[in-house]
């Protein structure tokens, strides 16, 4: 073939016509830098189609913006089953087929994100960070959705709204405040183990690469006797390993790049320098187990891993990045309710109240069809007797299926069950309905077992931190975590107490913790300019 019609760079390029300009109704644009109106200089007409088309296109470019999780990025990869939990068949405890042979391959897409902060906010703020895979398996998707760190502030989804307007800017100034914030902790006390995790330099991973993964909440596995497991899930890196910032180094990298951590991810990805991750699972029998002196359903504590070791079960590789951020990573849509055979729900009553609440918020943000979306859909046999809504642009039909027939059961010709593959769960309950805590809250152990495992370095920037952010709220808020540091450990409550003692609020070194200071410095270092 001639040179002019030859592919650059091993890859097939659109050629004449192909590259023309056109409108959404596939009208070629002759002239995109003009509108059409009464004489050079105005006014425009009504027909002018081809900017209508445009302008309102653009005015709706945007969906409406997570409510958390807001910042995000993403890539593809593979998972690899290992065929096994640790040293034993991973059949023993779950069906999935996934898990099952070792060297299975499933393809997966991971979103990163923050959790509090908007869209467009610096990826330095201490906040926790999203990591939400969906495996595209054979029986369907499945989400794993969690976070980096492996506990969370509450216990009861009921809590939730509050605690997020809490740490969400305030409704009037529309400023995030540390005083709202630790007004809502500093009277939630299961959230102190949190808050000594998200203080220290734990609060502002690196970057996306060089963080654990964690799905937070309590499921279950299930085997085809249909015996049921509870069980955590943890992402752990591999080559890459973890890496943490001080609120000083992160001050430092926010100064030159906010968007530090997607441009980090993009980057080793397109370098061919792939993250890895290995997929751990802890187990426990199901039940309550007054033998520990917490209740395994509880998302504010660990489980010891002396007593329920982490075994792998596969590992992942994200090796490819989106082609378009809009279309795969914002329209990106995880659910925890959306599990595969071989994986199910435990009585966690925070994995209760998200289920729900994930779906609806995707439904909300993106249509009723989202699930047709193909960074959503699944990639396997979908056939369902749904149909309408906004942006449905196929129905769901099998091969053979009567289009007349949209209800089950049918002898018509209408869509079947499926055949079980292996026995139901089946767990057993006997107790009244009622509004009542969890027993053995024990909201201060692992918290004081936690700060005693940090290094010293870690243990002075937590102690630092707090300090700094306390020290913009009210005399009875400080009192009030001060106790809670105490009871977690001495030496924690002491510290953050004499640091206090001694603050001055201009001191802090985060702007999230001491805002009136950037607006005074703003106002001191502005250089006078007169008018143009």
């Amino acid at each position: 073939m001639s040179d002019e019609k030859k592919p650059q760079n091993g890859s097939e390029q659109p050629q004449g016509d192909d590259m023309t300009l056109t409108t959404r109704q596939g009208h070629p644009v002759r002239d995109n830098q003009n509108v059409r109106t009464v004489g050079s200089r105005g006014p425009t007409t009504l027909e002018n189609y081809q900017f209508l088309e445009k302008i309102t296109h653009f005015d709706r470019e945007r969906i409406p913006e997570r409510v958390v999780h807001a910042r995000g990025a993403g890539a593809h990869g593979v998972f690899t089953a290992y065929g096994t939990a640790g040293d034993e068949p991973v059949s023993k405890y779950t069906r999935a087929k996934l898990f099952q042979e070792k060297g299975k391959e499933t393809p997966v897409f991971v979103r990163f994100s923050s959790v509090i902060h908007g869209g467009h906010s610096p990826e330095t703020l201490r906040d926790p960070r999203g990591f939400a895979t969906k495996f595209y398996t054979e029986d369907g998707n499945w989400d794993l959705v969690g976070n980096n760190l492996k506990v969370f502030f509450i216990r009861d989804p009921l809590k939730f709204p509050d605690m997020v307007h809490a740490f969400k800017p305030d409704p009037i100034t529309n400023v995030q405040s540390m005083e709202r914030f630790f007004d809502f902790v500093s009277l939630s006390p299961e959230a102190t183990h949190m808050v000594t995790f998200l203080f220290s330099p734990w609060g502002i991973p690196a970057n996306y690469r060089q963080m654990q993964g964690s799905g937070v909440n309590t499921y279950k596995w299930v085997n085809t006797e249909g015996e049921g497991v509870l069980v955590k899930y943890h992402w752990e890196p591999l080559g890459q390993g973890i890496r943490n910032l001080t609120q000083k180094e992160a001050n430092e990298v926010q100064s030159t790049n906010f968007n530090h951590a997607t441009l980090d991810l993009y980057e080793a990805i397109e370098k061919g320098d792939f993250p890895e991750w290995e997929l751990c699972v802890q187990i426990m029998e199901d039940g309550e187990h007054p033998e520990l002196d917490f209740d395994p359903l509880d998302d504010t504590k660990l489980w010891p891993p002396e007593q329920f070791p982490f075994l792998p079960v596969g590992k992942m590789t994200l090796n490819r990045n989106p082609e378009d951020y809009f279309t795969e990573v914002e329209q990106a849509a995880f659910g925890t309710g959306v599990l595969v055979d071989g994986l199910d729900f435990s009585d966690d009553k925070m994995l209760q109240g998200r289920t729900f609440s994930y779906s609806d918020t995707q439904r909300h943000r993106v249509g009723a069809n989202y699930l047709q979306l193909p960074i959503n859909a699944p990639k396997t046999h979908v056939a369902t007797n749904q149909s309408g809504g906004q942006m449905q642009y196929k129905v769901d039909r099998a091969p053979g299926q009567n289009p007349h027939v949209n209800y089950e059961p049918s002898s018509m010709g209408g869509l079947k069950e499926a055949p079980k593959p292996g026995k139901d769960h089946e767990p057993e309950y006997h107790a009244k309905l009622v509004r009542a805590p969890i027993d053995r809250p024990n909201n201060f152990g692992q918290a004081g077992d936690t700060y005693r495992s940090f290094e010293d370095w870690e243990r002075d920037e937590l102690i630092d931190n707090l300090v700094g952010a306390l020290s913009q709220c009210k005399s009875d808020i400080q009192e009030r975590m001060i106790d809670y540091f105490t009871q977690a450990d001495a030496d924690y409550g002491r510290r953050v107490s004499e640091g206090l003692a001694s603050a001055d609020p201009k001191d802090a070194t985060s702007g999230q913790s001491n805002p009136h200071q950037a607006v005074e410095e703003a106002q001191e270092k502005g250089k006078e300019s007169g008018p143009y």
